[in-house]
């Protein structure tokens, strides 16, 4: 995967061309999260989530524009308490466009390239804590009332905010728990606004 997966124009999104980030474009994908955001946190996260073993298998997707890359996204591994084995899932933390590259469609070709790639790597069930009209555009819906708990609790002003999309049928109703993240994600502070 490490060749280039190339996108074709759609919804006005030219020459974007999404590959997996391989390790020499560290600094490509911080200066992403650190633009994108407006801080180093993301930033911060996204570097200790990469060399923390906990995480693995990971998950690294860039997209570029006309060679310039301008959009980033994370998946790493999770799992649900009390269950072994019962069904692989992953975390979707964090998903960065530089601002000039917004509203452009990147945001959505770099999520569903992500799910498709976990659906064939064998994942059933991905997580994601973020904007509640932004992602069940593509597939996700409110975790909490499935059964299935943030690493810590949310507040029920944003209980829409924690969702699960699956991409097996039949795992959503026949699973349940806590779900438990990578080391370097399983901080509180990532889990409040």
């Amino acid at each position: 995967m490490g060749d280039i997966l190339n996108q074709k124009a759609k919804n006005g999104i030219k020459q974007l061309q999404i590959r997996e980030a391989v390790e020499t474009d560290l600094n490509d994908v911080l200066l992403i999260e650190r633009l994108a955001f407006g801080y180093d946190k993301e930033a911060n996260l996204v570097r200790d989530l990469l060399h923390d073993p906990s995480a693995k298998p990971v998950l690294s997707l860039l997209a570029f524009k006309k060679d310039r890359a301008v959009g980033h996204i994370l998946f790493t591994t999770a799992r649900l308490s009390g269950i072994q084995d019962t069904a692989s899932i992953a975390i979707l933390a964090p998903l960065a466009i530089v601002p000039e590259a917004q509203k452009q469609g990147i945001g959505g070709k770099l999520i569903e390239l992500g799910l498709e790639l976990l659906s064939k790597s064998g994942v059933d069930l991905v997580f994601v804590l973020g904007h509640p009209e932004y992602y069940p555009r593509y597939g996700f819906k409110p975790a909490g009332h499935l059964g299935f708990e943030a690493p810590y609790p949310i507040p029920d002003k944003h209980a829409g905010a924690w969702m699960v999309q699956a991409l097996r049928s039949g795992v959503i109703g026949t699973v349940s728990g806590k779900v438990i993240c990578a080391d370097e994600l399983n901080k509180p502070e990532h889990w409040r606004e």
